[in-house]
């Protein structure tokens, strides 16, 4: 006979299950019970009064223990390599035997020394190959909210402080270990106080509580709310240029990138999935396998599930697990399951997930992979010996040419490839080269380089770094990838660049140092104006300074000139007349501008000039300082935000309120304004919307459009980029009357009939992953100013602009669908849909305008060819 339960009986079975009291420690998941440890170190559960697992620890605590273990342990020693926007230092720590760390300076310069096959014969690469330890490092911890690793890295570092068996001292003796235990502790440390402040006293497992659920923007990120994981190359941020400055010291062998993943995925180790790096030597992935390989041997033991070769991928080289791979190393990826899970949660398949066995997990990967790189430390160094010998490249390019052509951002990028020591050369003379090929015009030209030209060669042992970094087009064996499909440096930065597949001799010298291009101030005592030229890099920055000083500024309209000195639309014309309150400081203010900026300004005796508008001409517009909001948490997209965040913040020096959008437009309760917190839109000139597409209505309603159609029309600037573009246009909203194009909709007989496992493939292969288009550039309109009339613009398949006498087109893409895409990949269709249509542009609207960005302008603040645009639109447009 069966028997049925109630509804009321089901419902009291779950909510037990659900909250019940749960064991957040569980037995099975001790550390390595079994291993003898030296009693006169503590561990971290007796160091920090509580189990890990337990809670998380404070980015400080950790420390403190880590300075503890080097206090007390000769097998280890930390290192402060930097210093977080929030004031925090970074650490490593490096782990090995006594006589190792006695003699690590030798074995670093030994390492090194192997890294470069060109100055050491075979029998020294040999005897260092067999006899060296193997350098394996570690990166904990760069996704703040990541927070398991940081507690694993301290059971870790303890075990190889304290383990007293054989075996432990074995491992050492081959190995040298690089711990960077907390690459983000500043968004780590937003996690963790939020999470313990909202801790349970007893630990929950329903996904609904709210410890679940941290607030925007959360701990992923850094202090500028950005995704260190794609830093590793570009170094904008101190975390990246301060770990990769110690990596370079160190070269490892092996590094593996540690992470966490939705709490409702199984664990993932190598290999990965498609696309690859095809530069990469053919011994990488059965290497990477060979670790993979022992990390799930480990779990076999202990039960723990796990996937590997799919989900992610390694094709762009400024992830943590990639950028090893690309300076000769054996580079991986672990994910843990844990993003959201706090201590303890219900999986989607009924499984509780603790920290603790977060923490076991990471742990076991650790100990598994550093097992496996002591057995096999010979393998490991043949092949960074041998990965790092130019002559073993697959690429045919010998040379990557720089010209130094007043490229705004060229020094960027120079900087960039020495910080990762590649080797730089720069022409002592102008010189001639002959059919090298050129990014910009597809073509094999002639040309001229200026004094000061870079040189890039690929017969160095950066080698993969190199051809990586700046060749135009990698090649693609699978367009459905996890990031990006272009990263091209000389495409990001919007430089001209050649290369060639032949040698090339030219009078060079090694650059040996960063390049920095100082300012100077021209003719001091000017009696009628100073002049800085708005092409310059740091321009707007300096526009900054003179509002902040309070003075008088205008913008030229057009170019002109005096006794052969040009100067470009947009340059800053400093009216001594006008500012006459200024006289006694005129130029102790101008000479502190060209040391904080970098800017050169030129003093000038007369107001006529030789070509062009004179300087107090109608046609120079008068730039008053707008008052700036960017709009963040949802809908808005927290990385752009993080970006023009930065973009201002940091660099421009421009104040910009950051507006919750549940505090602006409150009209419900009108004019009690910052007296409850409130941001009204008529105490500001700019707004800036990023992203949030179709979202957008649930922020503006139909009373907030109409509201914001007025602040427009009255004379304000709205700046929306990226998807934000598309809600300001006709049919989407009550503001704007451009049209974007429609989305293409696949109604071929393939797609009505395509089978379910083809169709995450098909249809990722219909979009645009990140890819660089040729896009044409007015130059006369404000929005422009400062910018080339040809640049690379990033797109990701957003709704672009139809052209029409409505909208000023200030920048399109390429008419001829054939020559659009420069590099990256994109689908045919796309290309023909996109092909000269407006990614940049301007509707008037009453008094004021709608600024359209549909591509974002400053994409990770690496993809700068644009950004000018951006801080055109804060900056020059209010005024125009």
């Amino acid at each position: 006979m069966k028997k049925y339960i109630t509804y009321t009986t089901f419902l009291t079975i779950l909510c037990c299950a659900l909250f019940a009291q749960v064991d957040i420690i569980p037995e099975r998941f001790a550390f390595e019970p079994e291993l003898p440890y030296d009693s006169g170190i503590q561990s971290p559960h007796e160091f920090l009064g509580y189990e890990l697992g337990e809670s998380f620890t404070r980015y400080a605590n950790s420390i403190s223990y880590f300075q503890y273990l080097a206090e007390k342990s000769d097998r280890v020693v930390i290192n402060e390599y930097g210093e977080t926007y929030e004031g925090r230092k970074l650490y490593n720590l490096i782990i090995s035997s006594p006589e190792n760390l006695a003699n690590i300076e030798k074995l670093k310069a030994d390492n090194l020394k192997l890294g470069d096959p060109r100055k050491i014969d075979q029998q020294t690469a040999q005897n260092i190959i067999e006899n060296k330890p193997v350098f394996v490092s570690y990166s904990y911890n760069i996704h703040g909210n990541e927070a398991s690793s940081t507690e694993a890295a301290m059971q870790v570092s303890f075990r190889y402080a304290a383990a007293t068996d054989a075996k432990t001292a074995e491992t050492l003796s081959n190995t040298v270990l690089i711990f960077y235990v907390c690459i983000n502790p500043d968004g780590r440390d937003r996690y963790v106080y939020w999470y313990e402040g909202v801790k349970r006293s007893v630990p929950g497992i329903s996904p609904k509580d709210l410890d679940h659920y941290a607030p925007w923007p959360n701990g992923r990120t850094n202090h500028y709310w950005f995704d260190l994981n794609r830093d590793w190359i570009w170094g904008i941020h101190p975390e990246s240029r301060g770990h990769t400055g110690e990596y370079v010291k160190w070269m490892p062998q092996i590094h593996t990138d540690y992470h966490e993943q939705g709490y409702n995925s199984n664990y993932f180790t190598v290999p990965g999935t498609t696309p690859r790096n095809l530069l990469l030597p053919d011994d990488y992935e059965s290497l990477a396998d060979t670790i993979g390989r022992a990390n799930i041997a480990a779990f076999d033991r202990h039960k723990v599930n796990y996937f590997t070769r799919e989900a992610f991928d390694f094709f762009y080289p400024g992830y943590g697990s990639s950028y090893p791979s690309v300076m000769n190393a054996i580079g991986m990826l672990t994910e843990q399951g844990g993003i959201g899970a706090g201590r303890s949660i219900t999986t989607n398949d009924g499984q509780v997930l603790t920290l603790r066995q977060r923490i076991f997990d990471h742990y076991t990967t650790s100990i598994a992979t550093i097992t496996k790189a002591a057995q096999r430390k010979e393998v490991f160094n043949r092949y960074y010996y041998e990965s790092s010998n130019p002559k073993n490249s697959k690429s045919n390019t010998s040379a990557y040419i720089l010209p130094n052509n007043d490229q705004i951002y060229l020094t960027e990028v120079i900087n960039m490839l020495l910080r990762h020591k590649v080797e730089v050369y720069r022409t002592t003379v102008p010189q001639e080269v002959s059919s090298v090929y050129s990014y910009r015009t597809n073509s094999n030209d002639n040309v001229r380089l200026p004094q000061g030209s870079y040189i890039i060669p690929t017969d160095q042992p950066k080698h993969l770094f190199v051809n990586s970094v700046l060749s135009k087009q990698m090649s693609i064996e699978d367009s459905v990838m996890y990031d990006m499909s272009t990263w091209s440096a000389p495409i990001a930065y919007n430089l001209d660049a050649y290369t060639t597949n032949k040698s090339i001799n030219l009078k060079t010298k090694l650059v040996e140092e960063l390049v920095y291009e100082k300012g100077q101030l021209i003719t001091p005592d000017a009696r009628y104006a100073y002049v800085i030229d708005w092409d310059q890099r740091s321009a707007p920055a300096a526009l900054s300074m003179l509002w902040h000083k309070g003075y008088r500024v205008r913008s030229a309209e057009e170019p002109f000139s005096l006794n052969g000195q040009n100067f470009n639309a947009g340059s800053l014309i400093i009216l001594l007349g006008r500012n006459l309150s200024h006289e006694e400081y005129w130029v102790t203010d101008m000479q502190e501008i060209v040391e904080n900026t970098d800017v050169t300004i030129h003093g000038l005796h007369t107001g006529r000039m030789d070509t062009g508008y004179d300087l107090a001409s109608r046609s120079s517009t008068p730039l008053r300082q707008p008052r700036v909001a960017l709009l963040v948490e949802p809908p808005f997209n927290t990385y752009t935000c993080g970006q023009l965040y930065y973009l201002f913040d940091q660099e421009t020096k421009l104040p910009v309120d950051r507006i919750r959008t549940s505090k602006l437009l409150q009209t419900a309760i009108p004019k009690l304004g910052s007296r409850y917190g409130y941001a009204d839109i008529h105490d500001y000139d700019v707004i800036i919307l990023a992203g949030g597409g179709n979202n957008l209505s649930k922020v503006f309603g139909e009373s907030q459009q109409k509201e914001i159609k007025g602040w427009i029309s009255s004379g304000g600037t709205l700046i929306a980029t990226e998807s934000a573009s598309s809600f300001f246009t006709h049919g989407n909203s009550q503001i704007g009357t451009v049209k974007t194009i429609k989305n293409h909709i696949d109604s071929s007989e393939v797609a009505k009939y395509l089978p379910y496992k083809e169709r995450t493939d098909y249809y990722g292969k219909k979009r645009i992953p990140g890819s660089a288009m040729s896009t044409h550039v007015d130059t006369t309109n404000p929005l422009a100013f400062g910018l080339k009339k040809h640049l690379y613009s990033l797109s990701f398949g957003g709704k672009n602009l139809i052209p029409s006498n409505q909208l000023q087109s200030v920048a399109y893409y390429d008419k001829n669908p054939n020559q659009l895409l420069i590099s990256g990949y994109a689908p045919a269709e796309k290309l023909s849909q996109l092909s000269g249509t407006t990614v940049a542009g301007v509707e008037r609207l009453g008094r004021g305008k709608i600024v359209h960005l549909v591509d974002n302008t400053q994409y990770r603040m690496f993809w700068r060819g644009p950004s000018r645009m951006m801080q055109n639109a804060v900056m020059l447009l209010p005024s125009y």
